[in-house]
């Protein structure tokens, strides 16, 4: 049995077969947690969490890009939500929830033609928002989710700075494994998917960080792993081409890719 700790079929991409998806996700023997990117699509991830007895989870919180305007997303992804504390606070209460996220820093996004002086706010906006889920997470005594891009030094000194007591996350990791040790230092785990698929330039961070800090995700419909179409709608089905190259890494059978990895996502969420 596997575990896909962060897809979003809560998004327009599954508008008219989530639930299908959800249920050929189960018969398959993999479970799957719900993100939400901002309020309406957290409350979603609650509602389809909701219709399941098990297999289904949600995790709330806002997305650095809906922050700020930016030409590097689609349209329908480009609008600016204020944070609402309180309205947050009682998604996060909800039984089917099991972390707050994704949250975090996104440097990448940036629109070329901002100034610096504009940069920085927008920089000082999203560490802001960013303490404010870490204490919305302790506050509910749940682990978080993080998204960050371009950012892993500023992200590191907030985490330094402001402990998340559950711990959590850094979801779609990108660095390097001297990167991703400091954040297992501080008690992260590390998620990885289908972009570690796509060439061998992670298999040394897969072997230095070891099994243990490893949780997997697909991110769907995002970053479709190899060898399906690369940008072909991914599904949490899909998690199981992460879980064999990481086996292939490693020279594992990768029924132990599926227990460690879902023994961690379990201890993690409470699962």
């Amino acid at each position: 049995m596997l575990i896909d700790t962060h897809c979003h079929l809560n998004f327009k991409d599954f508008k008219e077969d989530a639930d299908m998806v959800i249920k050929r996700t189960l018969e398959n023997d993999v479970q799957l947690i719900n993100v939400g990117a901002e309020w309406r699509t957290s409350q979603r991830a609650i509602e389809y969490a909701e219709k399941y007895t098990s297999g289904v989870w949600a995790v709330v919180g806002l997305h650095p890009i809906h922050l700020f305007n930016s030409p590097n997303v689609l349209p329908e992804e480009n609008y600016i939500e204020k944070l609402n504390y309180k309205k947050y606070l009682q998604l996060a209460q909800n039984k089917k929830v099991v972390a707050i996220g994704e949250v975090g820093l996104d440097y990448h996004h940036f629109d070329k033609k901002l100034g610096e002086e504009e940069i920085l706010k927008i920089k000082k906006k999203q560490k802001e928002v960013f303490k404010e889920f870490i204490r919305l997470a302790n506050e509910v005594k749940k682990p978080i989710a993080i998204h960050c891009w371009d950012a892993y030094n500023d992200l590191l000194e907030i985490l330094k700075e402001n402990l998340v007591k559950r711990r959590g996350v850094v979801h779609s990791f990108i660095g390097n494994y001297k990167t991703a040790e400091k954040f297992i230092e501080l008690g992260f785990k590390i998620g990885l998917n289908g972009i570690v698929t796509y060439t061998e330039s992670y298999d040394k961070l897969i072997k230095e960080i070891g099994l243990k800090n490893i949780i997997l995700e697909t991110d769907a419909p995002y970053l479709t792993p190899s060898p399906l179409e690369r940008y072909s709608r991914n599904e949490p089905i899909n998690v199981r081409y992460t879980a064999k190259k990481i086996a292939d890494v490693l020279k594992i059978d990768i029924k132990e890719v599926e227990k460690q990895t879902t023994d961690n996502a379990r201890k993690l969420f409470t699962l």
